[in-house]
């Protein structure tokens, strides 16, 4: 089986309740994780009396096993299979300088077995071990029941959800952006603090459209990754109306942001779209855009660097591809139910049968449908779906986010590009809380339910200020 991350494991034990139901417990948990391929960082028996972690001796070696291995750590794992010592819980996590989720798990008693010999208290002991990590400052996770027993599918997905949660919080740590261009000059909307990003551990890599450009002008037709890359456009959906002149432009500036994207090791990218391009090769860089999206590398649209962020925080969380759309209508008189739109980027395992055509509204503006080839269009797939907008707020020197989950429906809809109605509960509520608020009319969306993964990630771990939509 894949390995799905690695859990530094402590396995808490308290001298006056059975230590048999630790040993045992430690036998369990490593099933429990291997089963679902989670690698375990776990002390060693021999190390501790019955593998578990009561005093500071054990918490002193069991810190130093897991700073030998805090860089392959997604997180840590807090196992109560007893009552459980919570000073020395506390004092391993604080020792081991590791800055990781924390998930605490708590084994539930048997009604047939409250003898001395047997009890537990998990129970009781989950309380104390949360207490002490409050006053420690260590922010934790809890499994949505109090208690839950390893082989239990409850515990299974606490664990998938739990590993989520490692994944967000690890991929924005360090993560790098790609802001291709400059902001086109009248969207104000998408302007945005690269410091305060930086001080989440986000950087921003910017590269001047024009190098881009140079670099495209400088391949020539036959240049290997050129035809690789026009074969895997001309694969990737219906391109029978397209120019073959535009493909191998398209074709080009592919090569040039690949290797761009390669030599600085870049997680998500924004592009200039409009209308820079469209000036200088003819071609938009939608489609090249819905297969980088589609390969799990996010591209957003219009130098929307927040949009990126949102992008990859939704696939680190979901493992699905991301999409940005406009909040671009109503839909007839329907409260909860607007019309999610773009032209589109959008990756094409999250739109129906989809096809390469041209830019309408740049073609009506003038260019016409030879200038504007580029665009993906297809309607976006009923089902589940997570939205999720990131803003900087510089006046108040903090990231804030809005995140939430609806349907996307099959309601009909006569239209271009890349569209599709979704249903939110409250909307009319999402929507004064988004304008009060002054975020962005981009939004973006998977087709997942990951809301509550982004909001334990961003709120309980990363620090950003994050409203959960119907909560």
């Amino acid at each position: 089986m894949n390995n799905k991350g690695t859990l530094g494991v402590i396995i808490g034990n308290r001298g006056c309740f059975p230590g048999s139901l630790a040993e045992k417990g430690r036998q369990e948990i490593a099933v429990a994780l291997k089963k679902q391929g989670i690698e375990a960082v776990i002390i060693a028996k021999e190390e501790a009396k019955y593998g578990a972690i009561e005093n500071l001796a054990e918490a002193r070696k069991n810190a130093a096993l897991f700073r030998e291995n805090r860089d392959k750590i997604d997180g840590i794992l807090v196992s109560l299979p007893n009552f459980g010592d919570e000073r020395a819980i506390a004092d391993t996590i604080r020792m081991s300088e590791l800055n990781v989720p924390v998930l605490v798990q708590a084994y539930p008693d048997d009604l047939k077995k409250m003898a001395v010999e047997y009890r537990r208290d998990s129970f009781c002991g989950k309380l104390s071990t949360c207490n002490v990590l409050r006053q420690y400052g260590i922010p934790y996770s809890l499994t949505r029941t109090h208690t839950s027993a390893p082989d239990s599918r409850e515990f299974k997905e606490d664990l998938d959800w739990f590993l989520a949660v490692c994944r967000v919080v690890k991929g924005l740590k360090g993560a790098r952006i790609g802001a291709i261009g400059a902001r086109t000059t009248p969207f104000k909307t998408v302007r945005y603090s690269e410091k305060l990003l930086e001080a989440s551990g986000i950087s921003v890599e910017t590269l001047d459209l024009s190098e881009i450009l140079t670099a495209v002008n400088k391949l020539k037709d036959n240049d290997p990754q050129v035809q690789s890359k026009l074969k895997i456009l001309s694969g990737y959906c219906v391109t029978r109306d397209i120019s073959a002149k535009s493909l191998l432009k398209m074709a080009k500036m592919g090569t040039a942001l690949d290797r761009w994207v390669k030599e600085n090791e870049i997680d998500a990218c924004t592009i200039q779209c409009w209308s820079a391009l469209q000036d200088a090769l003819q071609i938009f860089p939608c489609a090249l855009m819905s297969i980088m999206s589609e390969a799990l590398l996010p591209a957003a649209c219009e130098v929307d660097v927040m949009g990126a962020v949102a992008m990859y925080a939704l696939q680190l969380a979901s493992g699905k591809p991301a999409g940005l759309f406009d909040w671009n209508n109503n839909y007839g008189g329907d409260p909860d139910k607007l019309v999610l739109f773009h032209c589109s980027n959008a990756p094409k395992s999250m739109l129906g049968p989809v096809c390469m055509g041209y830019n309408k509204i740049a073609a009506r503006m003038g260019a016409g449908p030879e200038n504007s080839y580029g665009t993906c269009s297809g309607k976006i797939k009923s089902g589940p779906m997570t939205y999720v907008r990131f803003s900087s707020d510089d006046t108040s020197a903090e990231i804030i986010g809005c995140i939430g989950e609806g349907v996307i429906t099959n309601d009909p809809l006569d239209t271009f590009g890349g569209v599709g109605v979704a249903r939110i509960e409250k909307l009319q509520e999402l929507l004064r809380f988004l304008c009060q608020n002054g975020f962005e009319h981009h939004v973006a969306i998977s087709q997942s339910k990951s809301a509550g993964i982004l909001f334990e990630a961003l709120d309980n771990y990363v620090g950003w200020d994050v409203y959960l939509h119907q909560r």
